[in-house]
């Protein structure tokens, strides 16, 4: 009886934190969780000088600033994102208060409780929640609150209202074909004819044909990495077999693998691989000889199920890789990051993708380029806002983050073209970044009103880059198989960044850290995309035939500012550089 009268006492002076009207679609609450059971929760904690970061980030990232390239050490960057001593030590106290021991980590809370403490703490009532379609059960609540003198002090606590699980969506491959098993002896002039670029098979001697790139990159000092999820591991075996078949100058390079979050690095999973070894053989594809790294992360992250993912949650559990990855040492992080997975923006509650996409800014501060897959679902899929049910363009998550280098994709040759799977469009989260205006704008004047009630065209605009996307040439399993998707140009645009980063090196020169601002700074050194489209929203009958993005003269929202020529992006990165 104790508990309950404090249970209503705190709720009368309590701010509600999140709250969701009902169990969400598709779940059911199998019981109430026991006191005794045990939960463990983060909190995050405002940040006492946010805006000054951005700006900081700002100048450091875009060219000819008198701080352009002076990246923050992970001290000075804590000293921007340091919270209050008075929020640390009101967190820290209420907690204590209930008995509970903290884990204090910059501007991150972490403790571990019972669930009947957890109830109490935050004026609810946990219980364990199922998926019709299965996977593990969920221990989560429909809402949450905090004492009123707590509000300023706390960003957000999860996993609270959070439901989630996975998914089918795993990442952002469009398609994916299975060929032939790899055979043992291969031709040996088979890589050189791939130069010949053809619209049947991409290969890595075609990319660097078409996108004129012949440096070769010292790998001293040089690092760049990918991130893996949803328990996929790229292959030591596979990348053999694709160095053979398609890479041979690149014979005996592997990658080098770290665990987060209980992550594991298992060679001989039976569950897919598809999308770790696209990224690493296309990564060592365009910047070989450079070191790379893969990240693999245990853990899945919350997911606002709606009606093109309507659960169990595929999101990938972003807070723990960057908390892991902002802790490292100065000299452990690489100068390039490519991520191949993304979901709906509107399936991610708003405070988590804030808070995802401060951290992407975190790692930009000290000197690390982030390239994401945009997406492969065109304007959207079903295109329907799920606040209230109306037709509206669906952005990708976290391919609209301003702090992120959104890839989307083309396929053809001579001349290259959008491909109609490519993502894009207007963020519902983030405002327009400055460094876009001009360029958006135009785009926005060149449509007039075209699709103005389904997007906000003063919000961040994506994508920013765009490279090839359709039928790669990879090793999967032992097998040949031809891979389509933005998952496949970022990885390639990705290896464009570490062999300029790797060129900026050999100078002396800072690595480019936060690439947008750089990026729009340097349009003339893409090509630009002008045929070919972004399509989608095929299932609503709001739109009779589907919607399109074009692309056209300029930055799109298909494949923005174009694709890479290398030799121009060389030049203006590390002018004297020889492109050789």
């Amino acid at each position: 009886m104790l508990s309950v009268l404090v249970l209503f006492a705190s709720a009368a002076t309590a701010k509600v934190m999140h709250s969701l009207p009902f169990v969400p679609k598709g779940w059911t609450e199998l019981r109430q969780a026991l006191p005794e059971e045990l939960i463990t929760l983060r909190v995050a904690l405002p940040q006492q000088h946010e805006a000054a970061l951005e700006q900081a980030v700002l100048e450091i990232s875009t060219p000819g600033h008198s701080n352009y390239g002076m990246h923050m050490s992970r001290d000075e960057l804590r000293a921007y994102t340091a919270p209050t001593e008075k929020s640390v030590s009101s967190v820290v106290n209420w907690l204590a208060q209930s008995g509970i021991t903290s884990v204090v980590k910059n501007d991150w809370i972490t403790f571990t409780t019972n669930v009947e403490t957890a109830n109490e703490l935050l004026s609810t009532s946990f219980a364990w929640y199922q998926y019709e379609a299965g996977g593990d059960p969920k221990l989560r609540t429909l809402a949450y609150s905090i004492p009123d003198e707590l509000a300023g002090n706390i960003d957000l606590i999860q996993p609270t209202t959070r439901f989630g699980q996975l998914g089918a969506k795993k990442s952002t491959i469009f398609d994916m074909q299975l060929l032939e098993p790899v055979k043992e002896d291969v031709d040996a002039n088979l890589a050189a004819s791939a130069a010949e670029c053809n619209t049947s098979r991409i290969t890595p001697a075609c990319l660097k044909s078409l996108y004129n790139i012949q440096y070769t990159a010292s790998p001293e000092g040089n690092l760049v990495a990918f991130s893996s999820y949803l328990e996929e591991y790229a292959r030591y075996s596979d990348l053999e077999s694709f160095e053979t078949q398609w890479l041979p100058e690149a014979t005996g390079q592997n990658f080098s693998v770290e665990l987060v979050n209980g992550g594991l690095n298992d060679q001989n999973s039976s569950d897919d691989s598809g999308e770790a070894n696209l990224d690493v053989q296309y990564v060592l594809a365009i910047s070989n000889p450079v070191p790379i790294l893969e990240y693999s992360t245990a853990g899945r992250g919350p997911l606002v199920p709606t009606q093109d993912q309507p659960g169990p949650s595929s999101n990938e559990p972003y807070l723990e890789f960057l908390t892991y990855l902002l802790d490292q040492d100065d000299a452990a992080l690489p100068q390039t990051l490519s991520t191949s997975y993304g979901e709906e923006e509107q399936s991610v509650p708003e405070e988590y993708a804030l808070k995802v996409c401060n951290m992407f800014m975190q790692l930009g501060a000290r000197g690390v380029s982030v390239l994401f897959s945009s997406g492969d679902s065109g304007p959207g899929g079903s295109c329907v806002r799920e606040s209230d049910n109306e037709p509206y363009f669906q952005p990708t998550f976290p391919g609209a983050c301003p702090y992120i280098t959104s890839v989307g994709a083309t396929h053809n040759i001579n001349p290259e073209q959008a491909v109609s799977f490519s993502s894009g469009g207007f963020s519902t989260y983030h405002a327009q970044p400055s460094w876009q205006s001009e360029a958006v704008n135009a785009y926005l004047e060149s449509i007039g009103d075209t699709y103005s009630a389904y997007f906000n065209g003063s919000n961040r605009a994506f994508p920013d880059v765009a490279a090839q996307g359709a039928l790669f040439a990879v090793v999967d399993k032992g097998r040949n198989a031809l891979l389509s998707g933005t998952s496949a140009s970022s990885p390639v645009f990705a290896g464009v960044i570490a062999l300029l980063n790797a060129a900026r090196k050999s100078q002396g020169d800072p690595p480019l850290g936060f690439l947008n601002p750089w990026l729009y700074n340097n349009s003339a050194a893409f090509t630009d995309i002008t045929a070919g489209y972004g399509s989608g929203c095929t299932g609503n009958s709001d739109f009779r035939n589907g919607a399109r993005w074009n692309a056209t003269a300029g930055w799109d929202p298909v494949t923005g500012l174009g694709t890479p020529d290398f030799g121009k992006l060389l030049a203006a990165a590390a002018p004297g550089v020889e492109n050789a």
